[in-house]
């Protein structure tokens, strides 16, 4: 089946409408009761499909990590993005910085992801990754 958001922001939108009434809502509504990461996470999925998920995604130079706060792992940019909802997701803080250990030229959900402050480098956390699911670029 393919997903147009990721689950967490799927199963947040699915809660809203089976306990809405009958009448739809529009998107404004449902992403004004998504918390603020699964708005930004949604925001970044639009005109995306989803593909099937990946235990691990190829690391590249010019790609980016980005953390979005209590909600979800974005990588990459342009065609294809990859978003991996760690176990732990609440612990994500987008304040923090991240440092990765991955094995070889892969990032894996086995990978150790370690948080600390961006600013004075304190540890703050340990993230566990889940899979990847790339969300590519649909054209109109």
């Amino acid at each position: 089946m393919i997903k147009t958001l990721a689950p967490i922001a799927l199963a947040a939108t699915a809660a809203l409408v089976l306990s809405a009434p009958s009448a739809a809502r529009d998107s404004e509504t449902l992403t004004a009761e998504m918390s603020k990461g699964e708005a930004k996470l949604a925001k970044l999925l639009e005109g995306r499909v989803a593909e099937k998920p990946q235990s691990c995604v190829r690391l590249f130079p010019s790609r980016n990590l980005q953390i979005i706060d209590e909600t979800a792992l974005v990588y990459g940019r342009g065609n294809v993005i990859y978003v991996n909802v760690p176990r732990n997701a609440e612990d994500l803080d987008d304040s923090d910085a991240i440092l990765t250990r991955p094995s070889g030229n892969s990032l894996c959900r086995s990978d150790q992801v370690t948080t600390f402050d961006r600013h004075v480098g304190f540890y703050t956390g340990n993230i566990f990754l889940s899979d990847f699911v790339p969300y590519r670029r649909v054209d109109s």
